[in-house]
């Protein structure tokens, strides 16, 4: 059984639709944080990526500001920051002042992967490799910086020291599993597009977790593709948008987000391919009533703290009523104790 309410937030790339430029898609994400604040979700998390004409999600600390700025009271921050990428020391700092900005309300989730092809990352940073294979210690360094017991050192990011920005660890595999448990941070999965090893890598986090100054009890988040509508029909029409997005990034094609279509025959015959169903394994579609059983599921299996709810879908209408129809099935889920025995 859970022992306690399953919080739920958001996950946002930024994704481009089709015939809208970055500033419609920031406006939309701005719409879509403060709708979401006031559905009652807990954080609102931006994705690092690069190399994408359809994701805007790049500069993702700036994205984050922006955010914070126009939101009140929703936690805001990054799931993740691909570290690989970036200094510990710049990325410290950066958010160090978000955290100094916005006092109590950002999150610094951290990942080991490119968030983008192997060509962009050796561009982005060309000894990507070997600071991947340093995940561990890197984290280790920026954990360093926000302490206030780095000021003795020769290297300092001053206004990180003492600023309360939980880190989060996030993993696609086991291998963060690991090192979340390590650490006693919390830990987040990408189930959400690579949903594999879920209950390997929570199974893994449980059984080594370590209690810190951070965390006393593990604590686990997982990402979920959600689209809901008023009807099961309404949200598989809504939903041709996400398979479009998805069958071409796995044929290699980079393209706008496109309006939803009726799902004919050639496309249901697309969704239904391995590779589609086993990376959108964890995607539910529907009515209210048919993705709250799904979920109310979901939870049961995984004994996850938190979900993070990702909907990409077409137009921004369709995007705010999705999300506000599973803020209503959380709600409900959390009224209702003993549905989660």
């Amino acid at each position: 059984m859970v022992k306690s309410k399953v919080a739920y937030s958001v996950l946002e790339l930024a994704i481009v639709s089709e015939k809208q430029t970055f500033k419609d898609t920031f406006n939309n994400t701005i719409a879509l944080a403060k709708a979401a604040e006031n559905f009652g979700y807990k954080r609102f998390w931006l994705a690092e990526h690069h190399n994408s004409a359809a994701i805007g999600s790049n500069a993702t600390s700036v994205l984050i500001g922006h955010v914070a700025e126009k939101t009140k009271t929703i936690k805001v921050g990054s799931g993740g920051i691909m570290l690989p990428n970036h200094s510990p020391l710049i990325v410290a700092e950066q958010f160090g002042t978000l955290g100094t900005l916005y006092p109590n309300r950002i999150d610094l989730g951290l990942g080991r992967a490119p968030g983008t092809d192997q060509t962009t990352a050796a561009a982005i940073r060309s000894d990507f490799f070997n600071a991947a294979q340093s995940f561990p210690s890197e984290v280790e360094k920026i954990q360093n910086y926000f302490s206030v017991d780095n000021q003795n050192e020769k290297v300092r990011a001053v206004i990180a020291e003492g600023v309360n920005v939980p880190l989060y660890i996030l993993g696609s595999s086991t291998d963060s599993a690991y090192l979340a448990a390590k650490k006693g941070l919390p830990y987040a999965f990408a189930s959400h597009f690579a949903p594999t090893h879920l209950a390997h890598a929570f199974k893994i986090y449980h059984e080594n977790f370590q209690p810190s100054e951070s965390l006393s009890q593990p604590y686990t988040l997982a990402g979920v593709n959600i689209v809901v509508a008023d009807t099961d029909a309404e949200a598989e029409q809504i939903s041709t948008s996400l398979y479009r997005m998805i069958v071409n990034f796995l044929s290699g094609k980079r393209s706008y987000l496109q309006p939803p279509t009726e799902m004919t025959s050639d496309l249901k015959a697309l969704t239904n391919h391995p590779s589609v169903q086993q990376m959108l394994k964890y995607t539910f579609i529907g009515s209210k009533e048919t993705v709250k059983a799904k979920i109310l599921d979901f939870i049961k299996a995984t004994q996850v703290n938190e979900i993070i709810a990702v909907t990409n879908i077409y137009g921004l209408e369709n995007r705010i009523k999705s999300y506000q129809l599973f803020a209503e099935i959380m709600q409900e889920i959390n009224a209702n104790k003993s549905a989660l025995v």
